[in-house]
C-alpha cells in the first residue's frame, strides 16, 4: 500500500463555492413543487459530488440536501462527528427564495494515511 505524507487540508471555501454554484443552477427561478423535491435533491447531490471529485483531492464525501417549503415552520438539524480534526471537515450552505429553503451539507473525510499504524 502506498502511504501519503501530508496531504491537502479540507477547503471549506472551495466546497462552499461548489455548493452555491450547484444550488444556483438547480434551483434558480424554481418555485416550491413537492413533486420535484426528490429530483432537485438528487441533482444537487450528484452535481456537487461530481464537481468535488473533479478537484482530485484525497477525500471521500458525504453529501446531504434538505429542501422544504417556506411556510414559517421551523427546522432544526444537528450532526455529530468522530473524526480527525486536522484533516476532515464540513461545509454547510443555506439557501432560500420566496417559496422554499434548502440546506446542503458536505462532509469531507480524508483518505490520506500518515503511517501504517493508523490502518489497525
Amino acid at each position: 500500500m502506498d502511504f501519503q505524507e501530508g496531504g491537502e487540508e479540507f477547503s471549506a471555501e472551495d466546497v462552499e463555492t461548489v455548493i452555491k454554484n450547484t444550488i444556483a443552477v438547480v434551483l434558480e427561478n424554481a418555485m416550491y413543487d413537492p413533486a420535484k423535491i426528490n429530483v432537485w435533491c438528487n441533482s444537487i447531490i450528484d452535481s456537487c459530488l461530481k464537481e468535488l471529485q473533479s478537484l482530485n483531492r484525497p477525500y471521500k464525501y458525504v453529501i446531504t440536501a434538505v429542501i422544504m417549503q417556506r411556510n414559517g415552520a421551523g427546522l432544526v438539524t444537528s450532526a455529530a462527528t468522530y473524526w480527525d480534526q486536522q484533516k476532515d471537515g464540513v461545509c454547510k450552505v443555506s439557501w432560500d427564495n420566496d417559496t422554499m429553503h434548502a440546506i446542503v451539507t458536505v462532509y469531507g473525510l480524508s483518505v490520506n494515511i500518515d503511517n501504517q499504524n493508523e490502518i489497525d
